[in-house]
């Protein structure tokens, strides 16, 4: 601990002293347009891959683009320069598309510095998600590279171009790749932080089970004066169906939907409690008043600790300019459960397909699709990468971090998890007010700067 001390200050004056370079660097990344979804940014996606790459190998990283059947990952490989654990660090360089473009009030693709609430703020697709918070790890590697020769312990990137879109195609890049892919533990930034002055540990992930129901009836859209009374109207069966799907009490009600949830421990209930939660002010802010789910539960836990349902899309008959009295031949919905640990994803699928299929009426032609079942995830907190990161992000904020859950689910956690048999340290610095995915996508450059400290501090700690 003593020889690491001198060499890890040394290390954090440097990130201070380079912070314009860094920044710089972050917008070059910024600037490349590598939206996944989108064919026509094919090239930009490849870009940003090679520049990741060439930034890797800046810090003494063996660095390769390797091909997909889809957009390239990029891996690189670092043996450390002490004992250790080896660690994976995972992230992606592939943004959302930025429309609708006339409300942003900079180009998206052109990273601009403005004033905000706390200070300085990059304002950028992609940059809190997740070219900003991968460029504080980056960075870090490079601060120790520079000050100490390279980082102190074995690192492995895996760098990806199709978060944004699924990660369809690294799910089988993983599977083939398991031994280049062997770590103690993988290391993840792509979550947020309590406050802009109180880092968090993200804990609980929900899991998800993605769906679409279709109800057909009739050969054709019929009129309704003529066959209403008589026919049957999917628009009405389908909402019937799914206006069963929670009682008056906010509960799911699948057969066996809330089987091995289990209530929150008391001291997890109680941290949660006295980070002052405002749901009304936070319903207030998005122009609501009143909370709905589950009756007699907390506001932070029906958000992260509690499974839901949730009508996501629904579509049927003729919704344009005008009347049109018409009897749709078909209605559909995309229905999505938000699951927590204990909860069977494949479980929960079959009996939403009994409920429907037990309420479904006749000459109806019901199909229900699976789009996606992934579990919840849960990060224990006796972990050494776990207490590492806790002593780490104390010491740079001045105060301990908050365990928090995500309502939301990040795949590649559980993927990591099940096809390499890592556990993952979710240390994200982003805040709720970044508009994630909307136009005006920001990172506070608070965040950026405490972040790349952090993430220097946290291979101190490890390599200690």
């Amino acid at each position: 601990m003593t020889h690491q001390a001198p060499v890890l200050d040394t290390i954090l004056a440097h990130i201070d002293a380079t912070r314009a370079a860094a920044h710089g660097r972050l917008f070059e990344f910024l600037r490349i347009p590598s939206i996944s979804a989108q064919p026509d940014h094919a090239a930009d996606c490849r870009r940003a891959a090679d520049w990741a790459a060439e930034h890797l190998r800046g810090s003494g990283f063996s660095a390769r683009i390797a091909e997909t059947g889809g957009h390239p990952v990029v891996i690189a490989e670092h043996q450390g320069t002490g004992a250790g654990p080896h660690l994976l660090y995972y992230g992606h360089y592939d943004v959302q598309p930025p429309e609708p473009l006339e409300l942003w009030t900079s180009p998206a693709f052109e990273p601009t510095v403005v004033d905000g609430q706390h200070g300085p703020k990059i304002v950028a697709r992609g940059a809190v998600d997740d070219k900003g918070q991968v460029s504080m790890w980056l960075e870090a590697f490079r601060a120790w590279h520079d000050v100490a020769g390279g980082v102190p312990t074995r690192i492995t990137v895996l760098l990806e171009g199709e978060e944004e879109v699924g990660t369809a195609h690294l799910l089988p890049f993983l599977r083939a790749n398991t031994e280049a892919l062997q770590a103690d533990a993988a290391v993840i930034s792509d979550t947020g932080m309590w406050d802009i002055d109180t880092p968090a540990l993200t804990t609980r992930l929900r899991g998800i089970v993605y769906t679409e129901i279709k109800l057909r009836a009739a050969s054709r859209d019929l009129h309704s004066g003529i066959y209403g009374g008589s026919a049957l109207n999917p628009i009405n069966a389908l909402t019937r169906i799914l206006g069963d799907l929670h009682d008056a009490d906010g509960r799911v009600q699948l057969d066996g939907f809330y089987e091995g949830v289990t209530a929150l421990s008391d001291a997890e209930a109680k941290q949660w409690d006295a980070l002052g939660f405002d749901e009304l002010g936070c319903l207030a802010s998005i122009g609501l008043s009143v909370p709905v789910g589950e009756r007699g539960v907390p506001g932070l836990q029906r958000i992260w600790a509690r499974p839901t349902a949730d009508i996501n899309g629904i579509w049927g008959g003729y919704a344009g300019a005008g009347p049109k009295t018409v009897i749709a031949s078909e209605a559909g919905a995309k229905v999505s459960f938000r699951l927590v640990p204990g909860q069977d994803p494949e479980q929960v699928f079959a009996a939403f397909e009994r409920f429907v299929a037990a309420r479904a009426p006749a000459d109806a032609h019901v199909s229900v699709t699976k789009f996606s079942a992934d579990p919840a995830i849960e990060v224990s907190l006796d972990n050494p990468l776990v207490r590492a990161a806790q002593v780490a992000l104390a010491e740079e904020y001045g105060r301990p971090p908050v365990s928090i859950g995500c309502g939301g689910s990040i795949p590649v956690v559980e993927a990591l998890h099940s096809i390499l048999g890592l556990d993952s340290l979710l240390m994200g610095f982003g805040l709720e007010d970044d508009q994630v995915h909307s136009p005006n996508e920001k990172f506070e450059v608070r965040c950026l700067d405490h972040g790349t400290r952090a993430h220097a501090r946290l291979l101190g700690k490890l390599a200690a």
